[in-house]
């Protein structure tokens, strides 16, 4: 992300490999504050950020908050069900309203694709897009990459098969980006019809056959079938599919004994993933929801705080922390 960027709407946002590079290396100062007893930092302290999310989240939302406190921002949230869009308020209407209440930062969750790149065209604030339809999710890569690089050391070189619903995920479009941007090979497992109707400019292979595809991946990214999505029968049954495209427990012996084991939740147990596989050591599903919490910090303060100039453990951060101490 360069310093003059004002929103992140899409990994292309961040300018590449050095871009994602930059938000792991600030990553890593905030996952270290997020292991000091008291996990805060006055880097935000005066900002305000809303969340605008018209979709259900669990993961997601409370991964932003806990950021947005962690970095001592204040916070404030918006609740679809209780708002007046209930009543017909359109989407720029709902956004300006909020930025006229003094906002710094929106974080926008939207079933429509292009959703956070109108607000960002409508408002002075700055937009994260925390998933929009099938189209872009970059934090969850953001997070997807740095878990990697915390347990194999770098995604160069490594062979990444990311299996299931492709063609409604916008965590696999978002996915492919970062990782092949960081010279991650990327293969696709899924049937026909789960794929997207044109693959063109994707930097992928494709398989139907994940038995194939096992014994050769250092990571096993598994999503679910994303119902709410689908507006036709897409596969047979779920049996028939966990058949063919679940990790389960006989095919997880095949992987190699380091591979690893991801899922951006949340999980259909006993569909793409068997209970079993989903708890074993390799799997480092709850790694990411951990490392989620630290590379949002990262994203909030590189486009709130002072963006160019990035803190080490043991400077700015640290001192940041010990004039907090003090204040207390």
């Amino acid at each position: 992300m360069s310093a003059t960027s004002r929103h992140l709407l899409d990994i292309d946002d961040l300018g590449g490999r050095e871009g994602i590079e930059t938000v792991m290396r600030l990553t890593d100062s905030f996952v270290e504050v997020s292991q000091r007893q008291i996990p805060k930092v006055p880097a935000l302290r005066g900002k305000t950020i809303a969340w605008l999310f018209y979709e259900d989240s669990t993961r997601t939302r409370l991964s932003f908050e806990t950021a947005a406190k962690r970095l001592s921002a204040d916070t404030m949230n918006f609740s679809v069900s209780s708002s007046s869009v209930k009543k017909g308020e359109s989407l720029r209407d709902t956004a300006k309203t909020i930025e006229a209440m003094g906002i710094d930062a929106i974080v926008v969750r939207h079933s429509s694709a292009g959703a956070p790149h109108r607000i960002a065209q409508w408002v002075d604030a700055s937009v994260v897009n925390a998933g929009d339809g099938w189209h872009q999710h970059p934090t969850q890569a953001l997070l997807d990459c740095y878990t990697i690089r915390e347990h194999l050391g770098g995604l160069e070189g490594r062979r990444i098969a990311i299996v299931g619903d492709i063609k409604h995920s916008r965590v696999a479009r978002s996915d492919v980006t970062a990782f092949t941007a960081m010279g991650a090979e990327v293969v696709l497992v899924a049937p026909p019809t789960l794929l997207p109707p044109n693959l063109d400019g994707w930097p992928v292979t494709v398989s139907h056959d994940l038995d194939a595809v096992v014994p050769s991946v250092d990571v096993m990214y598994l999503l679910r079938m994303q119902r709410e999505r689908m507006t036709e029968a897409l596969v047979p049954s779920l049996r028939e599919y966990t058949a063919t495209y679940g990790l389960t427990n006989q095919r997880v012996e095949l992987l190699k004994d380091d591979a690893l084991v991801m899922h951006p939740g949340p999980m259909n147990r006993g569909v793409e993933i068997s209970a079993e596989v989903a708890d074993l050591p390799r799997s480092v599903i709850l790694d990411q929801v951990r490392n989620g919490v630290s590379v949002r910090m990262a994203v909030l303060y590189l486009l709130l705080g002072s963006g160019a100039e990035l803190p080490s453990p043991a400077g700015t951060l640290t001192n940041a922390s010990e004039t907090s101490d003090q204040e207390k």
